[in-house]
């Protein structure tokens, strides 16, 4: 079975391996090997060990009915170290920056890195950004061998990559496969999907390792696998390397990405919906709903326009559009294609800053693991006019104690905000808590940050 395997690989694959292959048989032929690719680049990917304080929690003891049943004194919380472990891709040699997963360093107080050479550092977290699950580390040393990023839009279904990373702690594992689908997405892993689907073994430990060509060019970070019984049964996924690279470059220049808001709603076009806006195509995405005041608004986008192309990508599905507006930044021009009685337009979308999405911890600690922007409506029953809060992580302390995406703040410690400047402002006024005021589902309440 395997003389077959390789037999096949050599016969649809000389190009790739003649110049590098380690070994000639006895009848002269020669032997393929993935040996001479990986030489140069498992020096490129490290193993992450990071260290958390959690805390030890009993549902019991934190019931009040039951410490009274049982005459119980209110107990101190306990909190116990925990070590988890993961993979990492250098993509800067000379500044010594890492590409891992987000999910591989949440909540890390500690993170270590080692080399292939078997160093062992200390690394600083640079950003992170828990929208596609990618974080950027920094580690200070020499001599280190960084990996090359190729345009994984010509990825094609069919091509040999190989996986690299520690899956349970095993250092410098390889395995291989093919790239099984593309552009998988609606999986629920993170909130921009636009997945490299492979059947490369990818196991716990592998998350933030390598995904490369049979050339050792990256083409992907592997994130996530379908395991139903817990272990690999050959659906893995891997981010894009054109998504890594862009949402490199902010973590690196900001420490988070400053997404713009386009300000769209859409859906798939179909056959139906084809023929109800009487264009001869089926391919693309049609506006539902245009925000007001949005950067869309002003570029005159109108809901029924069915965009077909973003800066000369084509747009064919919902996926497509949404793996552009996942590394959508502030001061990005973006062309716009569309059909608007079933005629082509073009048109240019400026995002600025106003458009932006904050995240919270940059204007409060209280305020980590949401995102915050500028909003206005002028047609909602509130006739609200505030900050919207576009996304709050689970495991938070702003949703534990309240904050929920969708929530329009309309004043911070009891002073009406406007904007994200006034909102600044006003968290300056009391530094024990602060005093939410939130427009939600028809009305308006409280949330207390402490």
């Amino acid at each position: 079975m395997r003389v077959c395997v390789f037999g096949f690989i050599c016969t649809c694959l000389p190009i790739l391996y003649a110049s590098s292959l380690p070994g000639i048989l006895p009848d002269g032929q020669t032997l393929p090997s993935l040996a001479p690719m990986l030489s140069k680049v498992t020096p490129s990917i490290v193993n992450i060990a990071t260290y958390a304080t959690v805390e030890v929690r009993n549902p019991l003891l934190e019931d009040p009915f039951f410490r009274r049943f049982f005459d119980l004194p209110n107990t101190r919380r306990r909190y116990r170290r925990a070590q988890s472990a993961g993979s990492g891709v250098i993509v800067d040699a000379k500044k010594g920056y890492i590409i891992t997963n987000h999910h591989v360093i949440h909540r890390a107080d500690e993170i270590h890195v080692t080399l292939g050479d078997g160093r062992t550092l200390s690394a600083t977290l640079v950003g992170t950004d828990n929208k596609v699950d990618l974080a950027v580390l920094k580690v200070d040393a020499k001599d280190l061998v960084e990996i090359e990023l190729t345009d994984s839009r010509k990825t094609r279904v069919g091509d040999f990559v190989v996986a690299i990373g520690n899956p349970f702690g095993l250092a410098q594992t390889v395995t291989s496969g093919i790239v099984s689908a593309l552009g998988r997405s609606g999986l629920g892993i993170q909130g921009y999907e636009d997945f490299i689907q492979t059947d490369a073994s990818i196991n716990p430990g592998n998350s933030g390792g390598a995904l490369v060509d049979l050339r050792g060019r990256l083409i992907g970070i592997n994130t996530a696998i379908i395991a139903p019984s817990g272990g690999n049964v050959g659906i893995g996924f891997a981010i894009p390397s054109n998504m890594v690279g862009a949402i490199m470059q902010q973590l690196i220049k900001h420490g988070e990405v400053r997404r713009g808001n386009v300000g769209l709603t859409v859906q798939g076009l179909n056959i139906e919906l084809a023929q109800a806006f009487g264009v001869d195509r089926n391919r693309g995405v049609v506006v539902v709903e245009v925000e007001e005041e949005s950067a869309a608004e002003k570029a005159n986008i109108e809901a029924g326009d069915i965009i077909i192309g973003i800066n000369k990508h084509a747009i064919e599905k919902v996926v497509d559009y949404h793996a552009l507006m996942a590394v959508v930044v502030v001061g990005d021009s973006l062309r716009f294609d569309y059909l608007r009685d079933g005629k082509e337009n073009s048109t240019d979308i400026e995002i600025s800053e106003e458009s932006a999405q904050l995240f919270g911890v940059r204007l409060d600690p209280r305020l980590a693991g949401c995102r915050l922007q500028n909003f206005k409506s002028d047609d909602d029953a509130s006739n609200a006019v505030g900050i919207l809060v576009t996304d709050v992580d689970h495991d938070s302390m702003a949703w534990e104690q309240g904050l929920r995406a969708g929530d329009i703040i309309v004043a911070v410690n009891k002073r009406s905000v406007g904007d994200l400047r006034e909102f600044r402002q006003n968290l300056k006024l009391n530094s024990r808590e602060i005093l939410l005021r939130v427009y939600r589902s028809g009305r308006y309440g409280y949330v207390v940050l402490h």
